[in-house]
């Protein structure tokens, strides 16, 4: 029973291997089945982003991180060991935490990841199970505690923002300029904000689906344009910035072409925050293109990035108490079957000894019988008491795995204590709410949309 975290991630790996990776909402039940049957995991969860793929698995006999690494390599088309990382046990609690609460994102505080933790599990939860529920829960409302109890998040920006920062060094001023926006989502909506606050002129919405595009505009004083007549709409354009779920890139040399040259040579800058990307990066040779993807955007994040940092030593803290409290939880749903079986398969050998005993003496009394029962009984619980005790000790300590380990072997009862078996929700789990539940230290129950890119 171990706990893993891998993946890849922007730290790891460049974009054109990450986009590969994604793994989109009708893919997560069929991609973690796969991961589950060929790994023996008995609980699984995925997490893709625009900046990382990561699978969180309860593993079997086996070891899942070679299962993962097979799954990438497959959609990378090379070997995804090199550009990997696991973590286990604590290490993956932790770092699930570290990853929801903004600490590992490409933007530090950045809020759109706790939203697409959030989206993550709630796709999964059907193959997912007791371990994972509950680590989800609690890494959801430790990422709440960390962004109401310190500054990791105050006045920190988000990919769209770092996107639109990029632009106005670009242009000095966005200022009475024009813009498209190419998708209606959240990661699109936050560009948009971002760009009529910075004074644009006039900004175009497109989106396949044009209603969705209608409430984007209308929301923020833009204009929704159909799909199909985007491409002429680039002519008077100075900033096109790119965020729609394609699977692949619909931006395309061959349809800008044409609108280049109506433009008399004016740049145009490009924007692609989408992951995988929505520009074909050939479209960077272009004659006054200036193409940017999320990669591009670490040089620009660094505004204010120093008051979110001296912030992280406090966001850690907090962590890593909610990762004790979570190890020790995990210890003890191991540790008590345990206990209960060792004392199960004890009282069979106990009854089992003593019927062998009462033959070979003969005709008791009822009172002699019930003396030799009191006895065989007192005499064995005084055996596993003491083992008893320590075995729950271990568990609120925070050793009880490893003892827990060492009693299935000792005992006999290496089945005894397969959390797989528990129920999928345990009697104390919270309704949904997205907050902090001190009381159990888990949080929230079911997750809620959010987005992203961390």
């Amino acid at each position: 029973m171990a706990l893993i975290a891998a993946g890849i991630s922007y730290r790891t790996a460049p974009i054109e291997a990450r986009e590969r990776c994604v793994v989109g909402g009708a893919d997560v039940a069929s991609v973690l089945d796969a991961v589950r049957s060929a790994a023996g995991a008995r609980e699984a969860v995925v997490l893709s982003t625009c900046n990382r793929t990561e699978f969180y698995l309860v593993e079997g006999e086996h070891d899942a991180a070679e299962t993962v690494w097979q799954t990438l390599s497959e959609r990378i088309g090379a070997d995804a060991t090199p550009l990997g990382y696991v973590r286990r046990d604590r290490d993956a609690v932790r770092h699930l935490m570290r990853v929801a609460a903004g600490l590992d994102a490409m933007v530090l505080g950045e809020a759109q990841i706790q939203g697409q933790v959030r989206d993550a599990w709630e796709l999964s939860r059907t193959r997912s199970g007791p371990m994972l529920n509950r680590l989800f829960q609690t890494t959801l409302a430790v990422a709440g505690r960390v962004r109401t109890e310190t500054a990791i998040g105050r006045g920190a920006g988000s990919v769209p923002s770092a996107a639109v920062l990029l632009a106005r060094k670009i242009f000095g001023s966005l200022a009475g300029r024009r813009a498209m926006v190419l998708g209606a989502g959240e990661m699109a909506e936050l560009a948009l904000e971002r760009l009529m606050a910075e004074g644009m002129r006039t900004a175009l919405v497109a989106n396949r689906t044009f209603a969705r595009a209608e409430a984007l505009a209308r929301r923020h004083g833009a204009t929704a344009i159909p799909f199909d007549d985007c491409w002429a709409g680039l002519a008077d354009v100075d900033v096109l910035v790119c965020s729609t779920a394609a699977p692949h890139p619909i931006v395309v040399p061959a349809l800008l072409a044409p609108t280049l040259r109506e433009r008399g040579g004016r740049p145009l800058c490009i924007l692609d925050i989408a992951l995988p990307r929505d520009v074909d990066p050939r479209v960077a040779a272009l004659d006054n293109v200036f193409l940017y993807d999320i990669d591009d955007l670490r040089a620009v994040v660094s505004v204010g990035i120093e008051q979110r940092r001296s912030e992280v030593p406090t966001a850690e803290q907090l962590i890593d108490g909610e990762v004790e409290k979570y190890w020790q939880w995990l210890a003890g749903l191991a540790a008590v079957p345990v206990v209960t079986d060792v004392r199960a398969a004890m009282e069979r050998l106990r009854a089992h000894e003593l019927a062998q005993l009462v033959r070979k003496l003969g005709s008791l009394s009822a009172e002699q019988h019930d003396v030799i029962e009191h006895f065989s009984r007192s005499l064995m619980n005084k055996f596993l008491h003491e083992p008893s005790v320590r075995l729950r000790a271990a568990a609120a300590n925070g050793r009880g795995l490893g003892v827990v380990d060492a009693a299935r072997y000792l005992f006999g009862v290496e089945r005894a204590g397969d959390v797989s078996a528990l129920p999928d929700r345990e009697p104390s789990e919270r309704a949904p709410d997205g907050g902090s539940d001190r009381g159990s230290d888990d949080g929230s129950g079911r997750p809620a949309a959010g987005g992203g890119s961390s």
